[in-house]
């Protein structure tokens, strides 16, 4: 299989539509900031793909097993995964604040901040609770679930339907050889919409350079700088040691997932990487049905970056105002975080909404701070939808791994770069089997 040149793949295309971005940006804010509406264009056609690609993914998966109480076993697995290292993930970021201390000596008198600057946020997190969040994974119609933008609603909906499919038996066939044909045709949709990502890439960072400029950085450099660290303490050592025990490497992965990780960096969204994402763990050997249930799950409950963001963005707002957190305050503010989080799940600007949700039940820190890291909010969300991205994709392969149902040579080949050579084995092992049929 001939290798294609390097300006010709995904990666590169994507990193030249990143520098571009940052270079228009920085010598033409104006014109930056103007292009907007490139990234969101981007986002939104890949958004407009997302439900098909959930409902078919999860539909065929569902409706192909044998075993349906496997299925709600991988799905009880999963949300054990997802409480624990959410958890581990708000420990790690409540750890590194108190250690690292980013906000102790900006002294910063929290009745002279710009309360209106955040209150649009505050308000959308007061509409966020966890029984509206739970009422609301029910779409208002069936097919309701498919316009509404909401990843929960179309699961559901996909998990109703893979599991009435399973039980038609033969009758089903028909219907379930229709989806079959529909996923791959949503997927070839999808590889023709990545023609547009460096473009998308380009306009989204431009955009953030633009608007907000580097420059700003430089006031809440220590912040910025301790979430990207602890990020990335995070996804190599915990979620490093985590792959390790299921038998595959961290790095190996990340190098996989290059192309992908580079959209999400670009358009400051993990959505823009979520069609590929499935796809790939996919073709190193994780069955569909683990695929299309975890991975949408996970981005809605799963959010490690987002975690660590809460918890380090909390406690350097009560060091910069002067605000003495006791251990007992700052476990709560674990524990409401813990809830708030799920209850702000799929929102837009979720990371932010769900800090505003939590300071909010907590008293003793004030929300007005919040307008201290408006401003570097957009640098940080790149690294929280990383972290989030790179979490996820562990998450489906180890349970797949505790599932026993990953194909362990397809994983390594895939993970070690030799994913071509296994695709020319098996074409070749087909060839050689309808010879022989033949015969």
């Amino acid at each position: 299989m001939a290798k294609r040149p390097f300006w010709r793949t995904l990666y590169f295309q994507v990193l030249v539509g990143i520098a571009l971005g940052v270079l228009t940006g920085w010598a033409a804010p104006a014109l930056g900031a103007s292009l907007k509406p490139v990234g969101d264009a981007f986002i939104k056609l890949v958004k407009m793909i997302i439900t098909p690609v959930i409902f078919l993914t999860v539909t065929t998966g569902i409706a192909g097993m044998s075993d349906l109480k496997a299925f709600g076993r991988v799905g009880a697995k999963a949300m054990a995964y997802f409480l624990t290292f959410s958890t581990l993930a708000l420990a790690v970021g409540l750890l590194v604040a108190n250690l690292v201390r980013p906000g102790e000596g900006l002294n910063v008198d929290p009745a002279a901040l710009d309360q209106g600057a955040v209150a649009s946020y505050v308000s959308k997190a007061h509409e966020q609770t966890i029984t509206g969040f739970l009422l609301a994974i029910i779409p208002d119609t069936f097919f309701s679930a498919f316009t509404s933008g909401q990843i929960l609603q179309v699961l559901f909906v996909a998990i109703l339907t893979g599991i009435a499919l399973a039980l038609l038996g033969e009758r089903g066939e028909r219907v379930l050889g229709t989806f079959r044909v529909l996923t791959a045709l949503v997927f070839r949709i999808v590889h023709m919409l990545m023609y547009a990502a460096p473009i998308g890439a380009f306009g989204a960072m431009a955009y953030t350079i633009g608007a907000y400029g580097i420059g700003t950085l430089a006031n809440l450099a220590a912040l910025v700088a301790t979430f990207y660290a602890t990020s990335l303490l995070f996804v190599l050592v915990v979620l490093g040691l985590v792959a390790r025990a299921a038998g595959f490497s961290i790095f190996a992965l990340i190098r996989y997932l290059k192309e992908e990780l580079l959209l999400v960096l670009g358009t400051s969204s993990s959505e823009s990487a979520m069609p590929l994402l499935m796809e790939k763990l996919e073709r190193a050997g994780c069955p569909k049905p683990i695929v299309g249930l975890v991975v949408p799950t996970g981005y809605s409950f799963n959010l490690d970056g987002t975690n660590i963001y809460m918890s380090l963005a909390a406690l350097f707002i009560a060091q910069a105002t002067n605000t003495p957190l006791t251990l007992g305050d700052q476990l709560l503010l674990m524990a409401v975080a813990i809830l708030s989080s799920k209850g702000a799940a799929g929102v837009t600007g979720s990371g932010f909404i769900v800090l505003a949700a939590t300071l909010s039940v907590l008293p003793t820190v004030p929300v007005a701070g919040m307008a201290l890291i408006l401003g570097v909010d957009r640098f940080m969300s790149e690294c929280r939808s990383l972290t989030n991205f790179i979490g996820n994709a562990v998450a489906t392969i180890v349970v797949a791994r505790w599932e026993r149902a990953v194909d362990v040579g397809r994983l390594r080949a895939a993970l070690e770069g030799r994913f071509g050579e296994l695709e020319e084995a098996e074409s070749d092992a087909l060839q050689i089997d309808g010879k022989g049929e033949e015969r």
